[in-house]
């Protein structure tokens, strides 16, 4: 794949930044989440067309223009996942059905936009005392785990731990173990309609997970996976049985 064609769009909420919550994120997320994350990919994939939106962009930067020009779109939210509106979680869902690829990273298991294309409740176990993460490659042929250490040693992080409310992924790439004893399906693909889905769950705000090497590393690998070029963009299609199929 040419990463030069690859078109990505970075969403996040930007509350956290907003409020600065918590105090000092801004010493290691100065251009906030989004930055950070936008800098990854542009260091992992370079010539990539790289675009941020936030939620207070007028239709959360997520409007039609927006998204047909998105090969892979990454999200991440926590605070505000009811004030994305209903709208846009539709349009991203259309996209993802007819060939958009998704990254879903960290609390972005209860967005909105995860649990409809899920359809559970996606909840899970957590605790935040900054334990240790290791993140365990379980799948080395998958090529999101290309190039990545095994374990990737995180030294502080917020702890996930099952059960995680998820369909049985179709590829599980990682799962991570905590200090505290935990363990998490930390990395899992899916498809739905003609789009890949990636959740990735490292990443929490209050800790600076998105200068780690080997996740910058997982994320662009994760992107390269997701997007898929060469496939034109569908509406997804709803087949209109006979009427006397069921005379």
């Amino acid at each position: 794949m040419n990463q030069q064609q690859l078109r990505v769009t970075v969403w996040n909420e930007g509350v956290h930044e907003a409020l600065n919550d918590p105090p000092g994120m801004a010493e290691y997320y100065p251009r906030g989440i989004h930055g950070a994350l936008a800098e990854a990919l542009h260091e992992q994939l370079p010539g990539a067309t790289v675009r941020t939106a936030l939620l207070d962009d007028p239709g959360h930067g997520l409007d039609e223009e927006v998204l047909a020009a998105t090969d892979v779109l990454l999200w991440w939210g926590h605070k505000a996942h009811d004030r994305v509106a209903d709208e846009v979680v539709d349009r991203v869902q259309r996209h993802v059905l007819g060939g958009m690829g998704l990254l879903v990273l960290h609390s972005g298991h209860f967005s909105k936009v995860f649990t409809r294309l899920m359809g559970t409740t996606c909840s899970l176990f957590w605790r935040n005392n900054a334990e240790r993460e290791l993140v365990w490659t379980v799948d080395p042929t998958h090529p999101i785990a290309e190039g990545v250490p095994n374990p990737i040693i995180i030294p502080e992080q917020e702890t996930y731990g099952e059960h995680f409310d998820i369909p049985a992924p179709d590829e599980l790439v990682f799962i991570s173990g905590f200090s505290g004893g935990e363990v998490f399906r930390s990395g899992a693909t899916f498809h739905r309609g003609k789009g890949r889905i990636f959740y990735f769950s490292p990443g929490d705000e209050r800790y600076p997970v998105y200068h780690h090497p080997e996740v910058r590393r997982v994320l662009g690998n994760g992107v390269r996976w997701a997007a898929r070029p060469g496939v034109p963009r569908e509406q997804p299609r709803v087949a209109n049985a006979p009427q006397d199929w069921f005379a």
